[in-house]
């Protein structure tokens, strides 16, 4: 079993720090072209951003919600949103990082990085609502409307399900 290879097993992506290391391992001299990466590899690290980013949608969609409740945001919500906020920025900076060069993985990585975004920006938008600095009844209108992140977070959920679904169909059957 070769070291990249030992990044995937059973479709299932190797933890994120040794994806980390791997990436690093992969940019420095003396080793592979980034074309040379194999498939389940790239598949490997994408799915373990996808599925840290999933794992941050549960905060976040909290947060956002919590940004909407009918008595006020509290300062909990705040510092729940501010954390939400660098977590997406963190995600979306490995996200581009990633080795990728599979033409169709690099869609699904451009595609991820724009759901990503998304989600940054509709905590930065709920954040906005719910501590403006001049409170206007259309404002405080859409501020209880909110109740979450909505379709897109969604989105990246069935994303997230479709790579974990390719990488097992591409395993090879022994």
């Amino acid at each position: 079993m070769t070291e990249w290879s030992a990044l995937v097993r059973s479709g299932r992506a190797a933890t994120t720090a040794r994806c980390r290391r791997a990436a690093a391992r992969l940019r420095r001299p003396g080793h592979p072209p980034e074309a040379q990466i194999p498939r389940s590899v790239q598949l490997g690290v994408l799915l373990a951003v996808l599925d840290e980013g999933v794992a941050a949608l549960r905060s976040a969609d909290t947060a956002v919600a919590a940004c909407g409740a009918c008595d006020g945001a509290s300062g909990q919500t705040a510092r729940d949103c501010a954390r939400a906020l660098s977590g997406f920025h963190r995600l979306r900076a490995r996200l581009g990082e990633l080795p990728i060069t599979d033409s169709d993985l690099a869609d699904v990585r451009a595609y991820a990085g724009r759901l990503l975004a998304y989600d940054q920006w509709m905590v930065h938008q709920a954040l906005n609502m719910a501590f403006t600095v001049h409170p206007d009844a259309r404002t405080e209108a859409a501020r209880l409307e909110l109740n979450g992140l909505g379709r897109p977070a969604d989105d990246l959920r069935r994303l997230r399900d479709a790579v974990r679904a390719l990488g097992r169909s591409e395993e090879p059957h022994s």
